[in-house]
């Protein structure tokens, strides 16, 4: 019999299903392995034992000193806001005043 009789086709096409079909198994029973062998290895370490955070008294007085700094900076901040709020209303007076003089004529 020759390769173009449809039987035969048929034949060789099962048998390398066959073939296939068995190396995707062994494959899948590759990867499901390598799965349980991860899992096997990773098992959760032992959380280790929290060590007791201890604020030194120089701890204290350097947080102390950050507070006071931050607070000093935003006062001084706050009056130069305030200085410049007056000069600018300062500076809108006389110039409203000079505009009315200008306008009426003087």
């Amino acid at each position: 019999m020759t390769e173009s009789n449809p039987l035969a086709k048929a034949e060789a096409a099962a048998a390398e299903a066959a073939v296939n079909t068995a190396a995707v198994q062994v494959a899948l029973a590759a990867v499901e392995l390598a799965k349980l062998a991860q899992t096997q290895q990773q098992a959760p370490a032992p959380i280790p034992a929290p060590v007791g955070s201890q604020f030194s008294t120089g701890r204290w007085i350097a947080i102390g000193l950050a507070g006071s700094v931050c607070a000093i900076s935003l006062a001084l901040s706050a009056i130069a806001v305030a200085v410049g709020t007056v000069a600018v209303t300062c500076c809108l007076l006389v110039l409203r005043s000079m505009w009315r003089d200008f306008a009426k004529g003087r």
